[in-house]
């Protein structure tokens, strides 16, 4: 069973949804798209296309928040205490290199969840949205994770 002296209120987890970041503007550059593209094992594309792992921190980044701040929202007991559950990338058009792109997100969903042994975590789902320059949706990123909580 967790301990219960050191979760954070249900109250507190569930006013967590709707919560917006910042927003900000993100611009992969070539060496950029480069090392992410050569640290997969593959080869750049085609017309400047950036390689879709910068799904990975591009949304993040762009958004005018960091991965320590999604765990200090969560109230993460530790950096061990996240647990993914998914990462859900959804590309409408191509994302290319050294070009600016609006990013906008937010905190979907947030909620107190239990386990078959009466566990605690809480599971908070990130939404993050990625604009061209005039304004047309290019990309989506949702994460989803974990916050577990405490043992006895």
């Amino acid at each position: 069973m967790a301990d219960r002296r050191n979760v954070p209120p249900r109250e507190q987890i569930e006013a967590l949804a709707g919560h917006r970041f910042a927003g900000g503007e993100y611009t992969v550059a070539h060496w950029e798209n480069f090392l992410l593209t050569e640290c997969t094992g593959a080869t750049l594309m085609p017309d400047g296309m950036v390689h879709p792992i910068v799904l990975f921190h591009l949304p993040i980044v762009g958004a005018g928040t960091s991965i320590t701040d999604m765990f200090a929202l969560g109230q993460a007991e530790s950096d061990l205490s996240i647990m993914i559950e998914s990462y859900d990338w959804e590309f409408l058009a191509p994302l290319r290199e050294e070009q600016a792109y609006r990013v906008e997100g937010s905190i979907q969903s947030s909620e107190r969840c239990h386990t078959d042994s009466d566990d605690i975590y809480d599971r908070i789902q990130f939404r993050f949205e990625i604009f061209s320059a005039d304004r047309s949706p290019v990309a989506r990123s949702i994460i989803t994770w974990h916050y577990t909580r405490g043992m006895l």
